[in-house]
């Protein structure tokens, strides 16, 4: 069945969004701009700050619910369905972990490409699989198991390609790149525990999926906001590239900001498009299909990385391409993207259809709203 031009609006919005949510981190992180003393200019790295901005755009989302609520109520019969009434504190856990994960990996941002950034963050199907057989007692698919390991191969063949270019690359040291990678792939363990957390707790009860990313977003950006009190207080030596050399020195950047007023621009494309991103995610899922969102997902991947190559931001590697491909076909398996192509072929079609029937709870979770909240996914 052909899309209709609203179908394709938030494929497209979908799509563009989320590669805007990352290149803008990534912009912000390369300019270079005085601080608050006089000093030379320097790079712009207040990575917990940019994830602040991040939480402030889910936490939008909430808005965003109310006003459809409210615009919902002025019809003859209001069609969104508001859900049950529940405890906001059931959203802190989750939130708790997107706000550790989204710091570790904007700080990994600053170490590495845009388009690894990208790429690596793939090995949270990997995490999430493991996680969902020892706590929910889920049992994966052959094809899961095999997308699994296809996705460690192709994780291995992206970081060797990070590891050949950063002994060519002058904007990242080598040690950078390689620290860099590994948060990332960190980050996605604590991804996959937000995502059980999510599952186990959070979507048994009847949650309007704007209004759960918008209370996870409240909770983040509230809790990290406050952080960052004490950390322009913790000395970090030269983990931390401010003058002070602490954890985070919000003051710096916005003396950072006020030197370069572009840094702005790039943090408000970050806060704005994640909440579209968001929004845009959920309302493919409703429209189209969870598994169009994932293809979608995989798709902005590769944008992320043409632009890069187009900017200048760095260059193109053979090997990353073949790792892409092989992230590709690992995700494809995991998420039973194979089962159409199978059904064609006479031959395998009644195992096609075992195979969904086997994972036929999983794409249910997926399409009764499960959020991708904090771009985490």
């Amino acid at each position: 069945m052909a899309w209709t031009k609203y179908q394709l609006f938030l494929a497209g919005l979908m799509l563009t969004t989320g590669s805007i949510n990352t290149l803008s981190a990534k912009w912000a992180d390369m300019f270079n701009a005085k601080g608050c003393q006089e000093e030379p200019e320097r790079p712009f790295s207040h990575p917990f700050l940019q994830a602040v901005g991040m939480f402030l755009g889910e936490f939008c989302c909430l808005a965003a619910f109310y006003i459809l609520i409210c615009h919902d109520k002025r019809r003859p019969e209001p069609r969104v369905n508001r859900g049950q009434s529940f405890n906001p504190f059931l959203f802190f856990p989750p939130a708790m972990c997107d706000m550790m994960a989204t710091s570790i990996m904007y700080v990994a941002l600053n170490m590495t490409s845009a388009s690894s950034f990208q790429m690596l963050r793939g090995a949270v199907i990997i995490f999430t699989g493991l996680l969902s057989v020892a706590f929910l007692g889920r049992r994966l698919a052959p094809n899961q198991w095999i997308g699994i390991f296809i996705t460690i191969l192709g994780l291995v063949i992206v970081g060797l390609a990070d590891f050949i270019s950063g002994n060519k690359d002058s904007s990242h040291k080598l040690s950078d790149v390689i620290t860099g990678d590994l948060l990332i792939i960190m980050a996605q363990i604590i991804v996959s525990v937000q995502m059980v957390l999510e599952e186990k707790f959070v979507y048994t009860h009847d949650v309007h999926p704007l209004r759960a990313v918008g209370t996870e977003g409240f909770f983040g950006f509230f809790v990290l906001s406050l952080l960052l009190i004490p950390m322009y207080f913790i000395p970090v030596g030269n983990f931390a590239n401010n003058p002070r050399h602490v954890l985070e020195d919000a003051l710096d950047a916005f003396c950072q900001i006020g030197h370069q007023p572009l840094i702005l621009l790039a943090l408000l494309g970050n806060t704005v498009s994640i909440a579209f991103f968001n929004f845009a995610g959920i309302s493919v899922t409703k429209e189209i299909s969870a598994t169009t969102r994932m293809v979608l997902d995989s798709l902005r991947t590769l944008v992320i990385w043409v632009v890069s190559l187009a900017l200048g931001w760095e260059h193109f590697h053979g090997l990353q391409v073949l790792g892409f491909l092989v992230l590709l076909v690992g995700t494809a398996l995991y998420n039973g993207l194979h089962r159409p192509l199978l059904a064609r072929i006479p031959c395998c079609a009644r195992f096609a259809n075992e195979e969904e029937g086997g994972s036929g709870e999983r794409e249910r979770l997926l399409n009764d709203g499960q959020v991708q909240t904090g771009d985490n996914s």
